[in-house]
């Protein structure tokens, strides 16, 4: 199963639009600005002292517990749900 994104936007009118997005493909067309943020990553790490293995092994804890994860805001009129499945 790809992991999916849902993203619900409620107008002014009150009614919500809601707006699907999977992460593979989006991942795939993102990846040469993923390159450039992992050799960025890699450098900070040395730069800091931090070893780049458990940045990374922490950045995949970070993405393995994202599922089940809801974000609400809602600011004049207008709310915005993500929902990460």
């Amino acid at each position: 199963m790809i992991p999916l994104v849902t993203v619900r936007r409620r107008r002014r009118d009150g009614r919500w639009r809601r707006l699907h997005v999977p992460v593979l493909p989006l991942l795939l067309a993102l990846s040469p600005l993923l390159l450039l943020a992992v050799a960025a990553g890699v450098f900070v790490c040395r730069a800091t002292g931090v070893s780049p293995g458990g940045a990374l092994r922490g950045a995949g804890q970070l993405v393995r517990a994202l599922p089940g994860t809801r974000f609400e805001l809602e600011y004049d009129g207008t709310a915005v749900m993500v929902s990460v499945r």
